[in-house]
């Protein structure tokens, strides 16, 4: 009996803990979501009631279609800021129907393999995504205390305090989760006034029930969404899966991209058929969410659940919590975002001049933009630039004459594609006394489209012209193939 009591706590405590961790962490999460929905719901130009619909929604939804466990989803800037022209002109149903049919494009990507774009995005552009995002969460809450005097200058700084040192004593309750409750105890002891998140916006008071956005079936109605829907499809992808790398270097665990993809394209079409903003995963509250223990999919199903029963059940008691309460969260969360690391001078001296260039392209358009698939974009165009430059630069050609001076053998290292191309064709002497026959080796080089192999086949050409044999060896066999299929000619292979 000892024996199966002592089994049946063995695998019930971690169980339990894990419950009570994923637990606390999404109430965490639920809290700090509330004013950054209605933030974004204001941007977006809706009742507040739409952005917290749709973080609740896409927080349930992921837990059960996301590829990447703990990953907060929710209304975001960048989403509020493509969608908000088109709720402004037509209004909230067509922003509705945005939602929807952004979210089949995204299911469409997600289906088609557009996570696996992830690949081509350098590390480089990830820390710039970082570092801006950093900047963005806590440049965020400057209004929520900018000019409202010492209170909440010091209720922040004991906030801070609290998220900081608590951990140091124990780690059982998170403690972003103790600050919030500390210091609502305390404004409500000491009968404070600062702004709480009563004073953003009213709260929903029912719960999200689905119907169909009144807008007109009609082409015309295509015409006007598709374009806002597709732009959001893209920032929301882009955002995601970053993020989803990001949970994924930081758990040392894996997660399913293309899932992800998918998963966020139908809770995207629910958010829209429950009265949801559209929404994508996002650094602040992930990160949150992670740092506090946050492991598996009970986290997003905790948040959501928390979610819609904080603003429609308690209420009074959300609207009561200091802000200065959430802005100490979201700054420390802002300052652990941030890569500090690759800030450092001594860091930035050790890298590439290249890498810390694509990195501060990449932060740069996003915090003037504050578009963060445009920054993206930029930096991985930035990053593709100069490595083109550099493979160009890496190709080099060097040449033996044999003793009796008749045969001239050009060694060709590197990689051969357009951006070499002159700089191979300038070192080969194609009038040179003396020699009747060039022999260019391309054992060391790989040969990867066709403008190398115009080049190569345009310097054959004017060897020949100039009365010297020329002839191509070494050439692997991808690189035979590819000048074999482009140009029509057997070049000897090595």
């Amino acid at each position: 009996m000892t024996t199966l009591r002592t089994a049946w706590r063995r695998a019930t405590l971690p169980r339990l803990s894990v419950l009570r961790t994923e637990a606390l962490s999404g109430l965490v999460v639920a809290l700090a979501l509330i004013p950054n929905a209605i933030a974004f719901s204001i941007i977006a130009g809706v009742d507040p009631s739409v952005g917290l619909y749709a973080a609740t929604i896409l927080a349930v939804a992921l837990a059960f279609l996301g590829g990447r466990p703990a990953m907060i989803s929710t209304a975001t800037p960048a989403m509020a800021l493509v969608v908000a022209p088109l709720g402004r002109e037509y209004g909230v149903d067509h922003l509705l129907a945005a939602t929807v049919l952004a979210g089949v494009f995204q299911v469409v990507l997600g289906l088609a393999g557009a996570a696996r774009l992830m690949r081509f995005v350098p590390s480089s552009v990830v820390t710039g995504f970082v570092n801006a995002l950093g900047v963005m969460i806590f440049t965020a809450q400057i209004p929520y205390f900018a000019g409202d005097g010492w209170t909440v200058y010091a209720m922040i700084a004991a906030g801070l305090a609290v998220i900081v040192l608590l951990p140091r004593l124990t780690r059982a309750v998170p403690a972003p989760l103790v600050a919030i409750i500390v210091l609502t105890a305390a404004a409500w002891a000491g009968g404070l006034n600062v702004p709480t998140v009563g004073d953003m916006g009213r709260l929903p008071d029912s719960l999200p029930v689905p119907f169909l956005p009144d807008v007109p079936l009609t082409w015309e109605t295509l015409r006007v969404i598709a374009p806002t829907a597709l732009t959001l499809a893209l920032v929301g992808l882009i955002e995601s899966l970053i993020t989803a790398k990001l949970v994924d270097d930081y758990t040392e665990t894996g997660s399913d991209k293309a899932r992800e993809a998918r998963g966020q394209g139908w809770a995207n079409i629910l958010s829209g058929f429950f009265g949801g903003m559209p929404g994508c995963a996002t650094v602040g509250p992930t990160v949150m969410n992670v740092r506090s223990g946050a492991r598996t999919r009970l986290s997003l199903l905790f948040a959501g659940v928390f979610l819609i029963a904080l603003v429609t059940v308690f209420d009074g008691l959300v609207a009561g919590i200091p802000m200065a309460a959430l802005v100490a969260v979201m700054a420390y969360v802002a300052a652990t975002t941030v890569d500090w690391r690759s800030l450092h001078p001594r860091t930035v001296r050790r890298l590439p001049w290249s890498e810390t260039l694509v990195m501060a392209v990449t932060a740069g358009i996003i915090l003037a933009t504050h578009n963060l698939a445009l920054g993206v974009g930029a930096g991985v165009l930035a990053s593709m630039a100069l490595f083109a430059r550099n493979a160009a630069v890496v190709a080099e050609v060097t040449s033996v004459l044999d003793p009796e001076g008749g045969t001239r053998v050009y060694s060709v290292h590197g990689e051969l594609f357009f951006g070499s191309r002159e700089q191979v064709l300038h070192r080969f002497d194609f009038a040179e006394p003396g020699v009747g026959a060039v022999t260019i080796d391309l054992s060391g080089a790989h040969v990867w489209d066709a403008s190398a192999v115009a080049a190569l086949d345009q310097a054959v050409e004017r060897f020949r012209k100039n009365g010297v044999q020329a002839a191509l060896t070494g050439l692997n066999a991808p690189s035979a193939a590819l000048h074999s299929s482009v140009s029509g000619l057997k070049a000897e292979a090595g």
